[in-house]
């Protein structure tokens, strides 16, 4: 082959590459990106594990309670230990932790409350009764578990439990107050993540708040429950209809316990009198803001809104709206998201 003139030769496309300073520049923007996806990504996958691990678990404590009642062994207990006893023989348990020695099944702190959004440490060695998780009338102490699954818990019993052998709606949730968790000793122990609750409307304190002689649990965003889950529930929270796939208002009567435990009207009311301080609510008000952040519920732009115990018609709730000027009620469907909720809790 002759050589081209000039005397060189042309690169060939074998010859031709990045080169060493183009390769660190791309492993370096490589590097940056997977150091600000990774933690997102990973946090991520933890919570949908988290939340994967409680679907899977309250569904087989359901299919339990739900064999308790039709065998006639859910109700008639006077105290917690039997009621474990028994769940025992249809749902795995591995340990028992007597009400002096609760610490050997569960964290001895956890982080809980306010929505999940910016939980508070509480100290769990002074967790004893019922009336600690918010469920004053049941005068029942609490055992500790340990579930073949790896899930921890503390369970307190309602002696005011149902059972029908013969009707499908009687799941058995309103029969007990369960606080566990989905990794057992491993952290965060964190309400929200892998800490989750039934029935549980306060932790340690009897009272978020209190108002006009009632004493309320510390306001939460509810998590929506699907058209089945209403339909399965309603029989134990007094819910009358169940229209929507992702049903906010049953959401919170079941973080509730039952309509029974959500407020009504006059409470909202009483709120309403507290945060615009008057008495008067038909003149020109001006919302305490510093009140409302008090209280533990969460203002949007100059409002927020919470819902009420009123099944309005098939579709909708009744909710009180609270803004910068004025408030006022009104119905709502029940696949709004905006609403926050809070419960009775004596």
């Amino acid at each position: 082959m002759k050589r081209p003139r000039g005397g060189t030769i042309p690169l060939s496309r074998y010859d031709k590459g990045f080169t060493l300073a183009e390769v660190l520049i791309t492993l370096g923007i490589i590097g940056v990106v997977a150091a600000l996806t990774i933690p997102t990504l990973m946090s991520n996958y933890k919570q949908r594990a988290w939340d994967t691990a409680a679907t899977v678990f309250e569904r087989k404590l359901e299919e339990s309670l739900k064999a308790m009642n039709t065998q006639q062994t859910l109700a008639g207990y006077r105290n917690t230990s039997d009621f474990v006893n028994e769940l025992s023989k249809h749902f795995k348990i591995t340990r028992v932790c007597k009400n002096d020695d609760l610490l050997t099944c569960f964290e001895d702190k956890v982080m809980w409350g306010a929505g999940d959004a910016d939980p508070e440490e509480v100290d769990m060695t002074n967790i004893k009764t019922a009336s600690h998780f918010g469920q004053k009338d049941w005068d029942t102490d609490i055992i500790g578990v340990q579930f073949a699954n790896g899930t921890t818990g503390l369970v307190a019993y309602n002696p005011d439990c149902k059972q029908n052998p013969y009707s499908n709606q009687i799941t058995g949730t309103s029969c007990l107050a369960l606080l566990y968790d989905t990794d057992g000793f491993k952290t965060p122990n964190t309400s929200g993540k892998d800490l989750r609750a039934i029935n549980v409307l306060s932790l340690g304190s009897t009272c978020a708040f209190e108002l006009g002689g009632t004493c309320f649990g510390t306001p939460f965003t509810p998590t929506p429950i699907t058209k089945a889950e209403c339909e399965q529930l309603k029989g134990d929270l007094g819910i009358t209809n169940c229209p929507f796939d992702s049903d906010y208002w049953a959401g919170a009567v079941k973080n509730c316990g039952g309509v029974s435990k959500m407020p009504t009207s006059a409470h909202t009311s009483e709120l309403a009198k507290y945060v615009y301080n008057t008495s008067n609510l038909g003149v020109p008000l001006t919302l305490d803001t510093e009140k409302v952040s008090e209280l533990g519920f969460t203002i949007e732009g100059s409002s927020f809104t919470v819902w009420e115990n009123v099944e309005y018609d098939p579709n909708s709730s009744n909710r009180r709206h609270f803004d910068n000027a004025y408030t006022y009620q009104v119905a709502t469907w029940r696949d709004t998201i905006e609403p926050q909720a809070f419960c009775i809790i004596n």
